[in-house]
This record gives structure tokens, sequence and C-alpha cells, in this order.
């Protein structure tokens, strides 16, 4: 493997493919910003504030699917690769894609923060800084260190020219082309 500059990625996108379909379960690898990056396994509230999401989709807009952990091809330069927490899309848009769809259609991106350490580089500006670089509407990001909730939309540029953020407990409005409003008192259940 050559060493990662500003303009070359440690590794090409196959290569990465290649060792993300090997690795072991307890493991997750990502591939954003040129940089192979390993996402820890989500805990039980990480779970839990998913399904809890994925059942306001539902209700709000069954035409919808919440898809966890659907592999998604960012960053058209560096080929990136990315798992979002969630991607909400039309019923049945990823079938027949494989492991990693590609970005359009893509309504919306979901993030939960994990308690690592790369949790702020990775999950507040990398992750996100590659969804609006790929044209994703709409990227949420329920962060579990402040009790927040964040929409970012609008991506224009390579960022997202819109950011709204929240307490746990406030209404949240999705703006189209997701258009729901979530009613976060629930997650302080998850605090």
């Amino acid at each position: 493997m050559t060493p990662r500059t500003a303009d070359r990625p440690q590794m090409l996108a196959e290569e990465f493919e290649q060792i993300a379909r090997t690795a072991p379960e307890t493991v997750r690898l990502e591939f954003v910003n040129g940089k192979l990056e390993v996402k820890p396994v989500p805990d039980g509230d990480h779970g839990a504030i998913i399904m809890w999401l994925l059942k306001q989709c539902m209700r709000q807009r069954p035409e919808l699917a919440l898809y966890p952990e659907q592999g998604i091809k960012v960053e058209k330069y560096r080929g990136g690769r990315a798992r979002p927490d969630g991607a909400l899309v039309p019923e049945d848009h990823f079938a027949g894609q494989g492991e990693w769809a590609e970005p359009g259609g893509v309504l919306m991106t979901v993030g939960v923060t994990s308690y690592d350490p790369d949790t702020d580089r990775r999950d507040r500006v990398e992750k996100r800084d590659a969804y609006a670089a790929a044209g994703i509407p709409v990227h949420l990001l329920v962060d579990r260190d402040d009790h927040s909730v964040t929409v970012h939309s609008e991506p224009e540029g390579g960022t997202y020219r819109s950011r709204t953020t929240r307490p746990y407990g406030a209404v949240v409005e999705i703006p189209d082309p997701v258009g729901i409003t979530l009613r976060t008192e629930k997650l302080k259940d998850y605090a």
C-alpha cells in the first residue's frame, strides 16, 4: 500500500471492498475521505434509537424504508464507502444493488454518535461532508454526547448549507424530500 497524501487515498475502492468482505462480523469497516476507518459495533441504546426512528419514518412515510447499515458509495473522486446508521429511500430502492449502493435516490442518511475517540471527526465532520458531496438531500445526526438532533440539508458544493440543532425533547422538522416531524421526547430514555 502506498502512503496516503492529500490527493491520494490509502487504497483503491476495490481494494477496500475486498478487505471489507473478509472482515470479521465484530468489525465494521468504512472508507471515508480516502482513509480506512473501523466503525464500532453499535450498543443497545444506539440500536434502540435507530428502531425508534425507523418506526417514526414508517408511520409518517409508509412508502419509504429506513435501511440500517446499508453501504453507500460516497466521495465520487476518491471512491469512498460509508455505512450510515440508516439510509431512507423509496421502498425496494436498494434491491439488486449489492453491499455498496449508489447514493442516487437516497433521501436521508442517519448517524447516531458512538462513544469512541473518533466520533467527532468521523460522525460530525467526515461522513456528514461525504454525504453532502454525494448530493444526499438530508443528513440527520442524533448526537448522544450533547443530547441533540441536528438536521443538515441543502447540499451544495460538498457541504450542507442548512443546519438546525434541537435538544432531545424538542419537535424536529425534517424538510422535503423527507417531510416528516420527529417528536424527540423518547430520546431522553436513551440518554
